[in-house]
């Protein structure tokens, strides 16, 4: 019996899951783990992890006082959810956790760091070295100075949606340890654009990514490239050697089915060996660069929103919970149609995959069809219980 595409993955490439859900890390025992609002929304209406969004909202009602009101105390129960979620998953997996600064805050240098402070002194008070933590931050401008001040301070920073050179090579020069490019999302913007379909040696994320690693081994810059966001299998395979990929359950089951030979295509010697200019970044270029490729400023600005929805979204499942859990009723469940309302932005009955805007692994774990688009009907099935594998 051959070896799967998954086994061989692994020897190449550090395999990181894409997922708050614990028993789809325990099924494929990734290295590390990576989790977002979206994806501690569908984890926390799971039945077997309600005693973790009980106790945290509870105690960050109690810390915060009487004065203070639910919503306030859901949006200070985020954060210590985030850690509760992140420490559960350090029980799992052997590396890291990365966790999510509050999406609001990416054009806000102090406050981002301020709040990666505050993660990494809840994780420390739980005894978790800040050597496991990634602090994770949007790739703004604003966000990768407060990611260099973090470092260096010892706190190390994923910083994700990204999805140009420029905002990689800014990440690098800043220090930052790890970068997370978003494959998937850059093949959406060109198929949308020019209604062509790429094939993956010519998926425009996945040549973005080989860019990306290309000039990083080529300048020998520390920071780890870790593509993410992926739409099939063969993307993954595109970008086999990478230093990590964050993969969805879903992608990493047909990863764990699939035996064939996985031919290693990114290599720091090949990098080496490449003809590359070196581009000196600072804010000037970062701006010029940024506004003249439309793909990275609207993919960035969209992740942006998306992801602050959800913690919205998120943020009012745990108000209503807390309201409901305090007056001693059964707690009754109105996540999904709440997310419904939240994301179907065009109000004709159905969330596409542009409307979605938050994570692509939970998107696809609803959709249970697989046509493109999440039905009302979807959503009550499936949210947090489609997430899980089976």
């Amino acid at each position: 019996m051959g070896q799967t595409l998954l086994d061989q993955l692994r020897d190449m490439t550090t395999v990181v899951a894409d997922t708050g859900d614990l028993q789809a890390i325990e099924q494929f025992t990734p290295q590390d783990a990576t989790t977002n609002p979206s994806l501690i929304t569908a984890a926390a209406q799971m039945p077997q992890y309600q005693e973790i969004v009980d106790a945290t909202l509870l105690k960050a009602r109690k810390d915060a006082g009487p004065a203070i009101s639910d919503k306030d105390v859901a949006t200070l129960a985020f954060n210590r959810l985030a850690v509760a979620f992140g420490l559960k998953i350090l029980e799992i997996v052997p590396g890291r956790v990365s966790t999510e600064v509050d999406a609001r805050l990416s054009y806000d240098t102090e406050r981002t760091i301020a709040t990666a402070r505050d993660l990494i002194a809840q994780y420390e008070a739980a005894g978790v070295s800040r050597e496991r933590v990634l602090i994770k931050i949007a790739s703004t401008w604003e966000g990768i100075k407060a990611a260099e001040v973090l470092e260096k301070e010892g706190i190390h920073c994923n910083l994700t949606l990204l999805f140009g050179l420029h905002q990689a090579i800014a990440c690098a020069e800043a220090g930052v340890t790890l970068i997370s490019p978003f494959v998937g999302r850059i093949l959406d913007w060109y198929k949308q654009e020019t209604g062509k379909e790429y094939g993956p040696a010519e998926d425009p994320g996945v040549q973005s990514v080989t860019e990306i690693y290309n000039y990083y081994k080529k300048f020998s810059y520390a920071t780890e490239v870790m593509g993410a966001s992926f739409r099939n299998i063969g993307e993954i395979q595109e970008l086999a050697g990478c230093d990590l990929l964050t993969i969805s359950p879903k992608l990493l089951a047909q990863l764990d089915a699939t035996e064939a030979t996985l031919e290693r295509k990114l290599a720091p010697e090949k990098a080496a060996a490449m003809d590359i200019e070196k581009i000196s970044m600072d804010k000037a270029t970062f701006d010029r660069m940024h506004q003249a490729d439309p793909m990275a400023s609207t993919k960035l600005d969209e992740g942006i929103k998306g992801f602050s929805k959800a913690l919205e979204s998120l943020e009012k499942i745990l108000t209503e919970r807390l309201c409901q859990r305090l007056e001693g009723e059964l707690f009754v469940n109105h996540a999904a149609q709440d997310l419904f309302r939240a994301y179907d932005m065009d109000g004709d009955g159905f969330i596409t995959r542009e409307e979605w805007l938050g994570t692509d692994a939970v998107f696809d774990a609803l959709d249970a069809d697989h046509d493109g688009k999440v039905t009302p009907e979807e959503i009550s099935a499936g949210l947090g219980g489609g997430f899980q594998l089976v």
